[in-house]
This record gives C-alpha cells, sequence and structure tokens, in this order.
C-alpha cells in the first residue's frame, strides 16, 4: 500500500514535459546582408557571353543551374541582389557574379591574374564569395563552425560549373559526398542494421546541418543527442516518472545511430551491454565472463537471453511499478 502511495505522489510531482526542439535563432547580427560590394568601374565587365565564347564547356551546366535561374534578368535575385550593388547590368548575368569584373581578363588574351579564381582563393576567400549571397537561414552559422575550423570551403562540397548531384554537390548523393572525408562513419551503412541512407530513404541532412549549428555534432535539431533523437521517435520523448539515465543523457550510450552488427543498432550485445553499467545486481550478482561462462550452471542465463525480455520498458516506464522497467 504505501509503495503504490509513493509511486502515486511520484507521477503527480513529476516534472512538466520539455519544450518542442526547434533549430537555433541564427544571431542578429547574421540577420542582415554582409557589406555591399564597391562598384566596378563602368564598362570592367564583359558579360557572360564574351565568357562562353572560351568556356563554352561551362555553358550547359552554367545556365540549366539555380544559379543561371537567379542572375536573369528580371528574377527575385537579380533584382534585389545583384543590382543593389553592380549598377552595369552585365555583372547580374552570371560568371562575373562571382568571378569579378572580366574585361581586363579578356583583354589581356586569357591572363589568369586579371580574373578571380575561386579554385585558387583560399578557403576563407571562397567562402566569403559565396557569403555575399547565401548568408541567411541554413548558412547563417557558417563563420565558426566545424567544417569551417578545417578550411573546409563551399566548393570543396559544390559545383556551380558541372555538378553530379542535387544542391550543386559534387557527388551523385550526400552519403556518396560525404564519405570523401567521413570514411569510417558511412562505412557503417553496410553493417547489418543501418541507418537507411543507403536506400536513399533518409540523408545525412536530415540529423545534420553541415553549414554550422550551435548544436553538438552540427545536429539540426536539440542540444543534445537524446534531443535530437526523440524529434523522430517521439514515444520515447520524456519525462517519465521512472527514467532511464542513458536516455535522457545520449541516445548513443546504447545504439549507434549510423549501424551496427548488433539489433536494434545497439553497440554491443545484450547482456554484456546492459552489464557496462549494472556490473553487479540481483541477477547475475556480478557480471559473466571468463570462466563463469565455462560453467554450465551461468551458460544458460547468457546465451539465448536478454534483459529487455523481461525489463520491456527500457527507454522509461509511467507505471507507478515501474521502476525496474518491467512495465
Amino acid at each position: 500500500m504505501f509503495a503504490a502511495r509513493l509511486g502515486y505522489l511520484r507521477y503527480c510531482h513529476r516534472r512538466p514535459p520539455p519544450p518542442l526542439p526547434h533549430p537555433p535563432r541564427p544571431p542578429a547580427q547574421r540577420d542582415h546582408a554582409p557589406p555591399p560590394i564597391a562598384p566596378a568601374p563602368h564598362g570592367a565587365y564583359a558579360g557572360t557571353e564574351t565568357c562562353l565564347k572560351c568556356h563554352e564547356d561551362q555553358g550547359p551546366a552554367l545556365t540549366k543551374g539555380a544559379h543561371s535561374r537567379g542572375f536573369r534578368a528580371g528574377s527575385p535575385v537579380a533584382q534585389f541582389g545583384c543590382q543593389k550593388c553592380h549598377a552595369d547590368t552585365k555583372a547580374n548575368l552570371g560568371c562575373e557574379s562571382c568571378h569579378g569584373p572580366g574585361k581586363a581578363h579578356v583583354d589581356a588574351d586569357g591572363d589568369k591574374t586579371k580574373i578571380k579564381s575561386i579554385k585558387a582563393m583560399s578557403a576563407q576567400d571562397a567562402n566569403a564569395v559565396c557569403a555575399s549571397c547565401h548568408f541567411r537561414t541554413k548558412h547563417a552559422l557558417w563563420a565558426g563552425s566545424q567544417h569551417d575550423q578545417r578550411n573546409v570551403s563551399c566548393v570543396s562540397c559544390h559545383s556551380v560549373h558541372s555538378p553530379k548531384g542535387d544542391k550543386q554537390l559534387k557527388a551523385a548523393s550526400e552519403m556518396e559526398l560525404c564519405a570523401g572525408c567521413h570514411r569510417a562513419i558511412v562505412n557503417k551503412q553496410f553493417k547489418f542494421n543501418h541507418m537507411t541512407v543507403r536506400e536513399g530513404k533518409l540523408s545525412c541532412s536530415n540529423c545534420h546541418n553541415v553549414h554550422g549549428t550551435t548544436n553538438v555534432k552540427l545536429l539540426k535539431v536539440g542540444g543534445n543527442v537524446a534531443e535530437s533523437c526523440v524529434s523522430c521517435h517521439v514515444e520515447k520523448r520524456g519525462p517519465m516518472l521512472w527514467e532511464h539515465a542513458p536516455v535522457t543523457e545520449s541516445c548513443t550510450t546504447c545504439h549507434d545511430p549510423h549501424g551496427s552488427n548488433n539489433i536494434r543498432m545497439l553497440v554491443a550485445k545484450e547482456p554484456f551491454l546492459c552489464q557496462r553499467c549494472h556490473v553487479t545486481s540481483r541477477h547475475p550478482p556480478t557480471i559473466y565472463e571468463g570462466f563463469m561462462l565455462n560453467n554450465s550452471t551461468n551458460a544458460d542465463k547468457i546465451f539465448g537471453r536478454s534483459c529487455a525480455g523481461c525489463h520491456q520498458q527500457i527507454h522509461g516506464s509511467n507505471a507507478p511499478s515501474g521502476k525496474a522497467f518491467l512495465r
């Protein structure tokens, strides 16, 4: 009777649910456009048509891409972006919006020192060119992000002239692109249980904002891993009357979100996973290892057994008598 009453009191005085996670707001200074670019001298622009006379191989991809659609005269980007800084309308037509005025380059018979080469720039300078337009929303926190600190530039992943995938990516898919650096993580996609990225049902950007966030591990949602996971696995969201510490701290204590050869993407098999924390309990009195596994009395408690077979509410329980997560 006393235990039931105590459980009821715990239930009535449990903590209120946390607010729903939301993307972090970018700093106030990021809500404003970068300083206007000083207009080039009149007549300094050659025009895209002139550029394509020599760079004809860049024409098909450029005319079909998102940048070309934005630079067309009359488009919102051209009207409210480029033309605000460039009085010469030739600057709005594509190539010279990124590479700068090109007339001197043309007059010098293609002297490469007379034109901006994005590939030859440092990562910081190349990113500054892209940031002159892409400075809002998901790109607002690029400066100081993990990729920025490692001198990753926009052109490391994106190609304006010859993209192979969506979002001007250099690879056919996000998984293939990310594998260029994060090979060990992407290789987990080939384990027995894995996130459905390889099948195309999810992508890396479903969980991560590669352009920068205020969250750990570039996560799009939540201040920790657990908050990110429960944005989809809402049935695991707390608070619970009886909470399991690993669930509230980090789901990666027990699960590998990228892939595992164990069921439910566990980092180790049961009961060995549970025995990492529960070294001693009423059953078993001590961890099973070494000579104890060779003991026929203990062997039947290990093989073919799972802690979750009894402790089914391992992520937390709201039952007054659910302290052991049995119900």
